[in-house]
């Protein structure tokens, strides 16, 4: 069965569907219960599922992530919100000193099944705190799985499958894209939650991207088309652990790569992607890999947050620059 429904229409069945499933996943959050959190993500799960399931946390990150570290080892599968990315940070050192790595300390006897959902990203109008690109942060840290959904589709089914996993998860979630509508297949899940998906086929050059800049980049891609480029566009969905073998296969194909994320330069992901296709692809390469990315500096006013972020027009110069070698 297929339904129309936005990203955030989308996570919210997904979680209810996981809730219904099992009895022992219970959500936590600030605001998430009576109002359904800041956008509505968990709206009326508290209501049918209770308060025990649906819990209303203080504003204490370190104290939400805590107490689900404690009930994850207890044996619930806790799916706990931050309200913004923003936000984390003090949460951060539960995450990175003890959530990361239970499973690694307790030799493989105990394992963290918890979500963590952080709403990411910017374009969004917000003020500061509430328009930030930490994946970095969470896929350096070993023992954490680290992925974000593009499509209502993909909501749907990779929290079900962060949910069921015995790994904690880091779920970034692409605040801009919350209220984009898309057709959702409720029958079985597409994809593996670890792999990455050829949105375009293409031959001249290859996007990599993920979360909110997907739907930017099949723009930009289209964009280029036009002008005689067929450039292939991968959304990686899994930025920890990274699907190597269709990165790899992408760029061996088209001989040229081109990274995009809306975190800053220094230390992001792309480094990471451009390093591996290096080491990979040295001898199908055409080009230098590209990086197209925030610039290096705290997330500005947003007024002139359409200059930080990267756009079709940033992209598109990048592609020109990967085709002129």
């Amino acid at each position: 069965m297929t339904q129309t429904m936005t990203m955030a229409k989308a996570l919210n069945a997904g979680l209810r569907r996981a809730l219904e499933a099992d009895p022992k996943v219970l959500l936590a959050g600030e605001d998430i219960g009576k109002l359904g959190g800041v956008f509505r993500i968990t709206e009326h799960l508290q209501r049918d599922f209770g308060e025990d399931r649906v819990v209303d946390s203080p504003l204490a990150e370190s104290g939400i992530v805590g107490t689900s570290l404690g009930l994850a080892l207890r044996g619930y599968r806790p799916v706990v919100e931050i309200q913004f990315d923003g936000f984390v940070w003090p949460a951060f050192d539960q995450i990175v000193s003890q959530v990361s790595r239970m499973r690694f300390r307790s030799l493989g006897r105990l394992s963290v099944p918890m979500v963590i959902r952080i709403p990411y990203g910017g374009a969004i109008g917000a003020i500061e705190h509430h328009s930030e690109s930490p994946e970095a942060y969470f896929a350096h840290t070993p023992g954490l799985v680290v992925v974000s959904p593009s499509t209502p589709l993909d909501a749907y089914w990779m929290i079900q499958q962060a949910i069921a996993s015995d790994d904690p998860v880091i779920f970034l979630e692409p605040k801009r894209r919350y209220h984009e509508k898309g057709e959702v297949d409720l029958s079985e899940p597409p994809l593996a939650m670890d792999a990455a998906r050829v949105v375009l086929q293409g031959t001249d050059a290859t996007i990599l991207t993920y979360g909110p800049m997907v739907k930017t980049c099949v723009e930009a891609a289209l964009a280029a088309s036009g002008e005689g480029r067929s450039i292939e566009v991968v959304d990686l969905r899994s930025l920890s652990p990274l699907d190597d073998a269709t990165i790899r296969a992408s760029v061996e194909k088209t001989g040229r790569a081109i990274v995009v994320h809306e975190a800053v330069r220094t230390g992001g992901l792309g480094a990471e992607v451009a390093a591996r296709l290096q080491e990979w692809c040295f001898y199908s390469l055409e080009a230098p890999v590209l990086r197209v990315t925030a610039y290096d500096m705290p997330y500005p006013p947003s007024r002139v947050e359409k200059n930080y972020l990267p756009d079709l027009d940033r992209i598109l110069d990048a592609v020109d620059r990967s085709m002129a070698h």
